[in-house]
């Protein structure tokens, strides 16, 4: 589309980035579901927007009161949407979801302000390098491919490709430069509730009373959220 190139400052940005949100975030997600509950790698994703606040405050810019009332209430949605699950953890496990929600949470807010290039060049750059290490450390420690994959497989590869990368964190890194921190950070509330939803629709997995009374309060806290952000906007 005749976008310039990261300039070698703005590598260098897309490198740290990558190595934040990829290797250590994504990267130590996929090893600690290894050995944790699905259930509990929500809740543990889901306190990246708490993270994010107190990362973000201490660059000095503070959440409002109420966008922190909508933090906490989206992140007690969560925790009672996923109450019912199995919240069992290795020790690995856990230290491997605090490594990822830390290191996602910091990389996301040191990221605002840096010299980066358009979104889609910085999220292509930033899963190029992410991509690259995740490879390396997956060498190191024996990983290979022991075989073709399903077209299944393939097929759900593409779709993240497509939905995960191309669209999604291509639409989180330009919200990262555009909204407040707390705003950008309310899809981890929004995820899980999705997920409960989509696994009652194609899975026939159980959707109940309980479910709904959670998903309606994470999305009382998203609302909360935005309403604050609004608020906090109109005087400027």
């Amino acid at each position: 589309r005749g976008v310039p190139a990261p300039t070698r400052a703005q590598w260098r940005n897309a490198a740290i980035m990558g190595l934040l949100l990829m290797l250590l975030g994504n990267g130590m997600v996929n090893l600690a579901e290894t050995s944790v509950s699905s259930g509990m790698a929500a809740v543990a994703v889901a306190s990246a927007p708490l993270w994010m606040g107190i990362f973000s405050a201490m660059r000095g810019d503070k959440p409002t009161q109420r966008e922190w009332i909508g933090l906490g209430i989206g992140f007690i949605g969560v925790v009672w949407l996923n109450a019912d699950s199995s919240l069992s953890a290795s020790k690995l496990g856990m230290v491997a979801l605090f490594v990822a929600t830390l290191a996602w949470s910091f990389g996301s807010i040191w990221s605002r302000g840096k010299d980066l290039p358009s979104p889609f060049m910085s999220s292509a750059a930033q899963m190029l390098c992410g991509g690259v290490a995740m490879c390396v450390v997956g060498f190191g420690i024996g990983e290979r491919f022991h075989g073709v994959p399903t077209m299944q497989g393939l097929a759900a590869f593409a779709y993240l490709i497509v939905f995960g990368s191309i669209i999604g964190f291509s639409a989180y890194i330009w919200l990262l430069h555009h909204v407040r921190p707390t705003l950008v950070s309310s899809y981890a509330y929004i995820n899980p509730a999705i997920a409960v939803a989509l696994g009652a629709w194609l899975a026939g997995e159980r959707f109940g009373t309980h479910e709904l009374m959670a998903m309606g309060v994470i999305l009382l806290g998203v609302v909360a959220i935005t309403l604050a952000k609004a608020k906090k906007a109109k005087p400027a």
